[in-house]
């Protein structure tokens, strides 16, 4: 390599590594906002210019919170919802993807392909024939609308999965058939453990959309007792941005987005390596 080569390399790789640090700043900046004004007093947010460390900092706005909405209760609610749709939800998710990774049955592509193209179908349109369906069962105003349906699989992950699986060997199954083990040992001993990257880049995706979903809880919930913390979130927007009492609503946010943070940073490994060994294949 001469060194015009090698000088237009450390180039075009200090221009790439600006243009990401600028995409990663777009993307960091507004929380990083969202943290300063939930420690401010309100009287100072809208004070220019503005102040990223505020003086003094005030965290009674996450001790009042607490005291003027149910956040508690959309926390658990939330969770509830949560943890039942990513471990089900997984579990069956994981199975049907193993299922058509893996083995053979009649009209296996057919099922498959129809499954695929549910996910054309817009989320608003089921919306009222979902509705009027809770609605005779008598699931209206509870939980059970936002869990049951999820519990039975995430189209998107077995999709994932499924091709994930089809890059790992088919001699594994046929060594494990040898010494004995059933269908249901060779997924849970073998071809889950292999799918561990996958399943947790996953199992992300789902907590975060489940955790921040508002347009499922609004239509399927109206009572304080049964709201998730987005609808929390909701209501004190409404009330508090009228009295531009927005340091309140941003220490909601913070301690709403803490549990998808964390959850990140402890899976993060998982996530990267995911998609770097993941091909999409068969």
């Amino acid at each position: 390599m001469t060194r015009t080569q090698a000088t237009q390399r450390r180039t075009g790789t200090f221009v790439s590594f600006l243009l990401m640090l600028l995409g990663a700043l777009t993307m960091v900046l507004p929380f990083l906002w969202m943290l300063s004004t939930s420690l401010k007093e309100s009287k100072l947010v809208f004070e220019f210019p503005p102040t990223w460390i505020p003086d003094p900092l005030d965290f009674a706005n996450y001790l009042e919170v607490w005291q003027v909405a149910p956040l508690a209760t959309g926390l658990l609610n939330s969770a509830v919802v949560t943890v039942t749709v990513v471990v089900v939800g997984t579990f069956s998710s994981t199975m049907a993807a193993f299922a058509f990774a893996k083995l053979e049955f009649p009209y296996k592509r057919a099922l498959f392909v129809a499954l695929l193209a549910t996910m054309m179908i817009p989320v608003v349109v089921l919306l009222i024939p979902q509705f009027l369906v809770y609605a005779e069962i008598g699931w209206i105003d509870t939980l059970l609308p936002l869990i049951v349906p999820a519990m039975l699989g995430n189209i998107t992950m077995i999709f994932f999965l499924r091709q994930y699986m089809f890059g790992l060997s088919n001699e594994l199954m046929d060594a494990a058939k040898l010494d004995g083990a059933g269908y249901f040992r060779i997924y849970w001993s073998i071809f889950l453990p292999l799918c561990k990257p996958a399943i947790a880049a996953n199992v992300i995706i789902v907590f975060m959309a489940t955790w921040n979903d508002y347009l499922g809880p609004l239509i399927f919930t109206n009572s304080p007792e049964n709201s998730t913390v987005q609808l929390v979130i909701a209501s004190l927007t409404s009330y508090y941005a009228e009295q531009t009492d927005f340091p309140i609503v941003m220490a909601a946010s913070i301690i709403a987005v803490l549990p998808v943070v964390l959850l990140f940073i402890g899976a993060q490994k998982y996530f990267v390596d995911s998609f770097a060994i993941s091909g999409i294949k068969g």
